[in-house]
Order: structure tokens, then C-alpha cells, then sequence
């Protein structure tokens, strides 16, 4: 229970942080991209595979959180027609030795697949935690990854979340 609960606290503060401080841009004063049109279900169909690539690129043995992707607001826009899709989960390595070498592989391979590394360094907790911030223009998202090396057991979170998408002419964002 101590556990779970701790991952959930986690989660809460880091989307939050996603959901404001990270853009797809080096600019942080731009608008949140346009990802296009899309019926939520889609959308969010959409991160679960960028999820999965991602957790291919870690590339060693653990085991990623059972979560699904959820619908958030698109930053003043009309609720009911945009929508941006935040997808937080979580790895745990299966040694603790693992979690610093899965956090070099992604510094490397993300942008071997596109991404644009933003960050990569210790964060501002007490516990100087490794973080990765990476953008992907072409699909329009996003991904923080912290390094978690202190709690028990290690593991790494990761935010991604999409740019900004409209629902098909006629229809309505369905939150999930």
C-alpha cells in the first residue's frame, strides 16, 4: 500500500509538471502544438504506441505499470472540442544497477528515433534525482522521464503527452 501510494503522489506533481512546464519547443512561450484531428479513442490509441516504442528503446529486462493513457484540457482552448492525451507510467528495472543504464540508453536512442533530447541532468529534489525531457515534432509529443534511483524499488516515470488535437467535425472530446 506504502508503495502504491507513494507512485501516486508521484504521478500527480510530474503530470502536473508535464501538463504546464514541458512544450514540444525549446520556447516555452509558444502555443502547445497542433497534433491534428482526432476522435480521443484514437488519439489516445496513438500514445499507447508511442508509449510502447519508448519502452522498447529502454531495452532491458523489467516490467512497465498496467496505465492508460487519460484526456486533459488543451490550455484555454474549448474543452469540448480540443484535447491533449497525457499518458503516465512507470519501469521498474530488474536490478537496481539497471536504472541508470536504462536512462544513458535513452539519452541515446530517442534521438536515433526522432526525438529531440531539451534536458538531461539532476533535478531540483533533495534527492537530485536524473530527469529527460525529449520532444518528437513529427508525432507532436512529449516525454519526462525521472530517474527514481532513491525509492524502493528503483524505477523510472514517464509523462508523455501529445500536442493539442481537435475532434472530427460533428463531434465531442470523450474524457477517459
Amino acid at each position: 500500500m506504502k508503495t502504491e501510494l507513494s507512485a501516486l503522489m508521484l504521478t500527480v506533481p510530474l503530470a502536473l509538471i508535464t501538463l504546464t512546464g514541458c512544450s514540444m519547443t525549446d520556447d516555452d512561450t509558444q502555443a502547445i502544438p497542433s497534433a491534428g484531428t482526432s476522435t480521443s479513442r484514437d488519439a489516445s490509441d496513438s500514445m499507447e504506441r508511442v508509449s510502447s516504442s519508448i519502452y522498447d528503446l529502454i531495452g532491458i529486462a523489467g516490467k512497465a505499470s498496467d496505465s492508460r493513457p487519460t484526456v486533459t484540457d488543451c490550455g484555454g482552448k474549448d474543452a469540448g472540442t480540443y484535447f491533449r492525451i497525457l499518458h503516465p507510467w512507470s519501469f521498474t528495472p530488474a536490478t537496481e544497477g539497471d536504472l541508470e543504464v536504462a536512462m544513458k540508453r535513452l539519452k541515446v536512442e530517442l534521438p536515433k528515433n526522432g526525438w529531440k533530447v531539451v534536458h538531461y541532468g539532476p533535478d531540483t529534489s533533495k534527492n537530485k534525482n536524473i530527469s529527460l525531457t525529449a520532444d518528437n515534432d513529427a508525432k507532436k509529443v512529449s516525454i519526462k522521464v525521472i530517474a527514481m534511483a532513491k525509492d524502493d524499488p528503483p524505477m523510472l516515470t514517464l509523462d508523455v503527452i501529445s500536442g493539442c488535437y481537435k475532434v472530427p467535425e460533428g463531434q465531442e472530446v470523450e474524457r477517459f
